[in-house]
């Protein structure tokens, strides 16, 4: 499966945005995504299962439970393909900086 295929579904983005902070276990995930999302333990079980499978996540037992945590290369190619689409962007992000560094220059003259 491409990664955008796995991507474009929202639970799993939203169980890869949970793991971003770390690893987590299974039933840590099952909860979070229940509360938000409504679905069934089994269907949160194969969402994992999918990114487990399309290399998005890793996972270890650890007595009875299963930790989860992102498996970075599978993200990188994500970010290969994007390369061409950064120049939208980062202007606005370059320009965001300036101004806020403009910004804290400021309000420390107006400190002094």
């Amino acid at each position: 499966m491409h990664a955008f295929d796995i991507l474009g579904d929202p639970v799993r983005r939203h169980l890869l945005e949970l793991l971003a902070d770390g690893e987590k276990s299974a039933g840590e995930l099952t909860d979070e995504v229940r509360a938000r999302f409504g679905i069934s333990q089994p269907a949160v079980s194969q969402h994992l299962r999918q990114l487990r499978e399309s290399g998005f996540v890793t996972v270890r037992p650890q007595g009875t439970r299963r930790l989860y945590a992102v498996q970075s290369e599978s993200l990188r190619e994500v970010d290969d393909w994007l390369i061409p689409f950064r120049r939208f962007w980062e202007p606005k992000f370059a320009a965001l900086g300036t101004e806020i560094a403009r910004g804290k220059r400021t309000r420390r003259l107006e400190e002094s």
